[in-house]
């Protein structure tokens, strides 16, 4: 065997065996540019052992050169060990997360909230029936009066609307009378109106009334026309 021969077909066989070592069918590189010393190692052992074959004298520069080609195989080799699809020699952020969506550099990508679209405001709208017209209730009296039935009846096409979710029956009064009267009158006037309200078919989870006596006026209290304005009963309707 001549002396090229003896010398170069050590190397080629260690090359071709860490070249099988280090890449895969797939691609993947368990020995790549990370683990080059591994490589370095492996080919010292394999040129040692590939040297000692042809004589003992070129044992030593059999595994000098296996390091040597070893790891330059490996450092060569362009692996993916996390698996990210960026090839470890580009790879910024290398040991990324399993699943993690990168950029062309191996870093992951910015994640945003998924946007949720607003929930849109609920409609309301507020129905006032007052004395200023017609009297709804007698004198200190919680009774509706036919008047006050008729206005009701004009409005329960609306009230009924499948998109009406709810229905808050407000009633008030002037500031005749102490405060303590004033409340249970108008919490009074405000069932009588919701109990009417339910006698024609409003359904009972929409119904709640609540009294504010002379709480809230919406005019001057030392005039009739603004005492009338303020004897009120509101219907708070919401979608």
């Amino acid at each position: 065997m001549t002396q090229f021969t003896r010398t170069v077909l050590p190397v080629l066989l260690l090359g071709s065996l860490l070249t099988g070592c280090a890449t895969h069918s797939d691609g993947t590189a368990p020995l790549n540019q990370r683990t080059w010393p591994i490589c370095s190692v492996i080919g010292g052992l394999v040129g040692g052992g590939l040297g000692a074959v042809e004589s003992g004298g070129w044992a030593a520069g059999g595994a000098a050169l296996g390091i040597l080609t070893g790891g330059l195989i490996c450092y060569a080799q362009d692996g993916d060990e996390d698996g990210d699809g960026v090839f470890d020699r580009r790879d910024r952020c290398p040991d990324t997360p399993a699943n993690t969506p990168v950029d062309h550099r191996g870093c992951p990508l910015p994640q945003y909230p998924v946007s949720v679209k607003p929930a849109e405001p609920a409609q309301s709208e507020v129905i006032t029936l007052s004395d200023a017209g017609d009297v709804l209730f007698a004198f200190n009296q919680s009774e509706l009066t036919p008047t006050a039935k008729s206005q009701l009846d004009s409005i329960m096409g609306k009230l009924e609307d499948a998109d009406v979710v709810s229905i808050k029956v407000v009633g008030f009064t002037d500031s005749v009378g102490s405060d303590a009267y004033n409340q249970a009158l108008s919490q009074r006037r405000a069932s009588s109106v919701a109990e009417y309200l339910l006698s024609q078919g409003v359904a009972p989870n929409k119904i709640t009334s609540e009294g504010k006596g002379e709480s809230q006026p919406v005019a001057d209290n030392e005039t009739d026309e603004g005492r009338a304005k303020n004897r009120r009963v509101e219907l708070h309707i919401n979608r």
